[in-house]
């Protein structure tokens, strides 16, 4: 059992220990605000279409600053663009309070501070995982992306479930933001308490050469290009959350909170029994499989017209988008030298947050003509597919082996106490 249980040795290292710690604290407190934007213009609007703006919103700044963000990652010491970037992700927060305490029930100046906020969250992102295999070892790194995403997740099941109490409450939004914006500050600290992580010193400067030179990097080898491809099908063919708050008022009472936190439990469950994951050496194989039971697992979700129900089931995907996400997070940080890491955390976020946020546009575009069930249904089932017949077609990923194929990088940073 102990070899089926989640790998703590990550933890032994201060530096990792830290940023986790801070990480998983602020990410209960992101999480209300992810729950409270969609939830709160829902309010003023009434329309999934709306709530699926809010998914478009982020999509341009994710895609740009995480882009150009991974650049100045790999040129710059990556703590002090970690921590200035959160920085700036923690004032848009205190200025969605300060919107809702003054009453302005304004759908575009909720979306303005999202496009803000999206940016920040972006280049932030970028600098951490391109930290993380700079303070473990090589060796470690899956294990240290399982624990990311396992805490992470555990805040995506707390979150939400607050914050499904706190929206339904008088002065409700007023009380999730503050919330976060005080979380936040785990985040901070953790940032300020990392060891100077600058560039090795083989990376070009920073520019737009920079990132074009990172995507060139990728599009010459199909193993990322399909580690991005299969992920960007998976979350825009099958993530059904901008659908959620219809579909709860539709059917649930308008009980929300629990179709938020439905993916993340799953992806808890998977996450403290993932000690096999490591150990898998065909990681596109098991990459795709995983996209493929994900899609099959939400589009029977979209059947469920009892709550219970529909959490298990999304709960099983998000299992299955657990496993799905180590292994693209973990070949990107071994496949690539550490001079390309910052980009490429650059282009993973850009795929990864942006994603969904076209799957939001999508779900609630297509909901709007023919409905939230054919909308989450069919979602899904073209996820398994489309994921299914691509990750078979392309040889080199179906047969990636990862322990043939890591290059060599330099020795991780002494971390300190």
């Amino acid at each position: 059992m102990r070899r089926q249980a989640v790998d703590t040795r990550p933890l032994a290292i201060p530096a990792y220990k830290r940023l986790l710690i801070g990480q998983g604290t602020s990410f209960i407190g992101s999480m209300l605000t992810q729950v409270a934007v969609p939830v709160q213009v829902y309010a003023i609007s009434h329309s999934s279409l709306y709530v699926g703006l809010v998914g478009l919103a982020g999509l341009v700044p994710i895609v740009v600053f995480g882009l150009y963000g991974g650049a100045i990652a790999d040129a710059i010491d990556r703590r002090v663009l970690y921590f200035w970037s959160s920085i700036g992700t923690w004032l848009v927060t205190l200025a969605l309070l300060a919107q809702t305490l003054a009453g302005l029930n304004n759908v575009g100046i909720i979306l303005g501070l999202v496009v803000v906020q999206s940016g920040f969250f972006a280049v932030a992102s970028s600098a951490r995982g391109a930290i993380i295999p700079r303070i473990v070892d090589e060796d470690l790194v899956p294990a240290a992306n399982t624990l990311n995403f396992t805490v992470g997740n555990i805040g995506q099941v707390v979150g939400p479930l607050i914050a499904g109490v706190l929206v339904a409450l008088p002065h409700g939004f007023e009380y999730a933001y503050s919330i976060d914006g005080l979380l936040f500050t785990a985040a901070l600290y953790s940032a300020l308490k990392l060891p100077s992580i600058p560039p090795d010193g083989t990376g070009q400067k920073l520019g737009l050469r920079s990132v074009v030179e990172g995507l060139a990097f990728i599009a010459t080898r199909p193993v990322l290009v399909m580690s991005f491809a299969v992920d960007i099908c998976a979350m825009v063919l099958a993530m059904p959350r901008a659908l959620f708050p219809e579909v709860a008022d539709q059917r649930f009472g308008g009980n929300v909170g629990p179709l938020y936190a439905a993916i993340a439990i799953g992806s808890v469950v998977a996450g403290l029994s993932s000690g096999w994951i490591g150990r898998v050496r065909r990681q596109g194989v098991a990459l795709t499989i995983a996209i493929v039971g994900w899609g099959g697992a939400v589009a029977l979700s979209g059947l469920a017209h009892r709550l219970w129900l529909a959490v298990l089931l999304l709960a099983v995907a998000g299992a299955a988008d657990l496993v799905s996400a180590v292994y693209r997070q973990t070949i990107l940080q071994t496949y690539a030298p550490d001079e390309m890491r910052g980009r490429m955390q650059g282009v993973f976020i850009a795929v990864v947050a942006g994603g969904p946020r076209l799957g939001d546009l999508r779900a609630g575009g297509t909901a709007a003509a023919t409905g939230p069930t054919f909308s989450w249904v069919g979602g899904g089932v073209a996820c398994m597919v489309v994921v299914a017949i691509a990750g078979v077609a392309v040889r080199s990923f179906w047969r990636y082996d990862a322990k043939a194929e890591v290059p060599v990088d330099p020795e991780p940073l002494p971390s300190t106490a």
